[in-house]
């Protein structure tokens, strides 16, 4: 006889799969996440992981909206250390600066999180190029739509450039992310990688508010 898991005793046994879900793809990445295998961790058995979900995809997609709101948490962390002294203009463009270093940040920190946070990000959702969960967006890509629009009302960033620039943001920094993590930047050391970060977003940025200066 196979002895019995014992992990979970009380409490709220939702909460309790998607905090396994999340410590399992901290160190494994989405791939390595499975019902069973969730379950086990957790102490349940799969039969009563789906009391609370419907299947695998629901529970991932529980554990990363939990992963989002951590990246979000990212880019606020960032922005809270922003200095409001100077003109509403350089505010403005610092705090898409820091929407662009927050997103890095996380990615070489919590890459196995950065992978789970992505999972809701569904670009085939609505018509043209959308970014949803069921009708909310997300809020690190809300986080994003901020600072821009906040760039055009301080006047940093024209209407006309505005259109479509969160695009143009996202895949550069979610690219040189990539890059630092899965690809040929991946056995860089920080302080490298921190200064070609600091550099991806200043050429955005730059694109969008020319004479902005470059900061880390």
């Amino acid at each position: 006889m196979s002895p019995q898991v014992t992990h979970y005793h009380h409490g709220d046994l939702r909460l309790a799969l998607i905090r396994t879900a999340l410590d399992i793809a901290r160190k494994a990445g989405v791939r390595g996440l499975q019902l069973r295998e969730i379950a086990r961790e957790a102490g349940v058995s799969p039969n009563a992981a789906y009391r609370h979900f419907e299947d695998l995809d629901a529970l991932i997609l529980a554990a990363a909206l939990v992963a989002q709101g951590r990246l979000a948490d990212s880019m606020t962390d960032r922005m809270a250390s922003i200095v409001s002294s100077g003109t509403a203009r350089d505010v403005a463009v610092e705090q898409l600066r820091c929407v662009g270093l927050g997103y890095i940040d996380f990615a070489l920190n919590e890459p196995g999180w950065f992978e789970l946070a992505l999972v809701t990000f569904d670009p085939h959702a609505g018509e043209g190029p959308a970014v949803t969960v069921g009708d909310v967006v997300p809020l690190p890509f809300q986080l994003l739509i901020n600072a821009l629009d906040g760039m055009v009302n301080a006047g940093a960033l024209t209407p006309e450039n505005r259109v479509n620039a969160e695009w143009t943001c996202w895949s550069s920094v979610h690219g040189f992310a990539d890059l630092a993590t899965r690809g040929p930047l991946r056995d860089q050391d920080r302080e490298m990688l921190h200064g070609l970060a600091a550099r991806v977003v200043h050429t955005v940025v730059g694109s969008l508010a020319p004479g902005s200066l470059l900061r880390n």
